[in-house]
């Protein structure tokens, strides 16, 4: 694999585990790193490791070509310096808007590759999207949409915290950029509510902060309009709109992660609803084109993994996959929008998103 052979995973939680295992499926040399102790038989060692020491995650780094950052988005930043100035590849998960555009200006002068937002929202939505606008002449609307939801829903809300309630108390209180008109702007999060079904299923979707990773900046002044949207089940928006503004939670965001959680903690038995259409002029006649993909949790590793915790997974190992085979620049900032997606499919680990490559769906 050339200059890219070996690898780190930071963070062996609901993701980076699988990360690890799946990477190491495909011919890496795979180390990981975790503040806790975890059980279990691994074919790869582990190392105990405080990720906010940076000496610590530089002697991590030492004679390693990559690292993929599974860690909660607020340590992502310290990690990527330690990174680049060892001149080590990295990747992570995060969809927090702030520390992507750190990252833009850490990799300027990067003797590596910075590519965060290697999950799925951003991430494989951004790359299904950007595939979908390059069959076009030219490129009108946009529409990402992503749910990860609970396949049986009970209760009100209709929602189980399969991934991190930070994250995602994040995503509905941020504002939201999006292209309106052919520009760049911010909308309020859990607005421009719309209906949407799925193999019989209707869901809602509305707006939240982070899915859409670069894009704006991609394909500002080249369509009129772009946004991302959250699905869920239909009532949804309208009860956190409650319980964040009425109840005044949006001023104690940590609060309001630890009472979702307990009121609506994970569940095995999820589903990931993917759905990305673009509309323009394809010789020359105006038509839409869409991806539309559910997936289930499915048994990897000597393990069942959630849907979102595999497509997450599946999508950056096919990442490190695409850098390592030279399919991408091999420094400085890269999109997910850069990412071709057929060549994604075809790595060992993008195999498994398989359902994903018929764009003429």
């Amino acid at each position: 694999m050339g200059e890219l052979s070996n690898v780190v995973v930071l963070g062996l939680g609901k993701v980076g585990d699988l990360v690890a295992h799946l990477l190491h499926r495909s011919g890496f040399e795979v180390q990981g790193g975790d503040l806790v102790g975890r059980s279990g038989e691994r074919p790869f060692p582990v190392v105990a490791l405080d990720v906010g020491d940076p000496e610590a995650v530089s002697q991590c780094l030492r004679g390693r070509h990559a690292v993929v950052s599974c860690l909660p988005y607020r340590f992502n930043a310290a990690v990527a310096e330690v990174a680049v100035a060892a001149g080590v590849h990295y990747f992570d998960l995060t969809e927090d808007v702030a520390t992507t555009q750190g990252l833009v200006s850490l990799a300027a002068d990067a003797r590596s590759v910075v590519m965060p937002q290697c999950g799925l929202a951003p991430g494989l939505i951004c790359m299904t999207g950007a595939g979908l606008a390059r069959r076009f002449d030219r490129v009108e609307s946009i529409e990402l949409k992503v749910g990860a939801l609970p396949a049986s829903p009970s209760g009100l809300l209709g929602y189980a915290f399969n991934w991190s309630p930070e994250g995602v108390v994040n995503e509905y209180l941020n504002d939201c950029e999006v292209i309106r008109d052919g520009r760049r702007r911010l909308v309020p999060s859990m607005s421009e509510i719309e209906m949407v079904w799925i193999g019989g299923t209707q869901l809602e979707a509305f707006t939240t902060s982070g899915g859409l990773g670069t894009m704006c900046a991609t394909f500002d002044g080249q369509v009129d309009r772009l946004d991302y949207k959250t699905l869920r089940y239909p009532g949804h928006c309208e009860l956190m709109r409650f319980f964040f503004d009425e109840l005044h939670m949006r001023q104690d965001r940590e609060l309001a992660g630890r009472i979702l959680v307990k009121a609506k903690p994970p569940v095995d038995d999820d589903v990931v609803y993917l759905y990305a259409a673009v509309e323009g002029s394809l010789d020359g006649a105006v038509v839409r084109q869409q991806v539309v993909r559910t997936f289930r949790p499915i048994a990897l590793a000597g393990r069942r993994w959630r849907a979102i915790s595999w497509t997450t997974a599946a999508s950056a190992c096919a990442a490190v996959e695409l850098v390592a085979g030279g399919h991408l620049p091999g420094r400085g900032f890269v999109r997910q929008e850069q990412v071709d997606l057929e060549s994604l499919m075809a790595t060992p680990t993008g195999k498994l998103l398989t359902d994903v490559t018929s764009l003429a769906a």
